[in-house]
């Protein structure tokens, strides 16, 4: 059998468009969840935000933290060189591995770390049930 040469196609271009750098979309927090004793931590590097910029709302299960991080100075598009850093709103959902106590919650940001602490709320795990017969 004879063998088929196969020519290498030009790989196409593909024009990078700017519509996610748009004011009217937030970027997504990156975030650690984890239980420490008998409460829940929840971490996030947010550096460059002012903590008046930052919003944290916690109901039972779920946290919710919306900010801004505002670029200092004003750089045109074609100035750029590498762009990764995400300027802008943003915000984040988390639905809690168990309920807490909104009230004794505890949140600090410090060096551009946010630090959230959340007692675990105590709920019995034994509750009788009358038969009615």
């Amino acid at each position: 059998m004879a063998k088929r040469k196969t020519q290498a196609k030009k790989p196409e271009t593909v024009k990078v468009e700017d519509h996610w750098l748009a004011d009217d979309l937030e970027g997504q927090l990156s975030v650690d969840v984890y239980q420490k004793g008998d409460a829940i931590v929840v971490k996030s590097t947010i550096a460059g935000v002012e903590p008046e910029d930052l919003d944290i709302f916690l109901n039972r299960d779920m946290l919710t933290i919306k900010g801004k991080r505002e670029h200092a100075e004003s750089v045109q598009q074609g100035e750029y060189f590498v762009r990764e850093c995400y300027w802008g709103k943003f915000s984040r959902t988390i639905i809690l591995p168990s309920d807490v106590k909104s009230e004794d919650a505890k949140a600090t940001l410090k060096d551009g770390v946010l630090t959230i602490v959340m007692p675990k709320a105590q709920h019995s795990r034994n509750i009788p049930v009358k038969l009615i017969s």
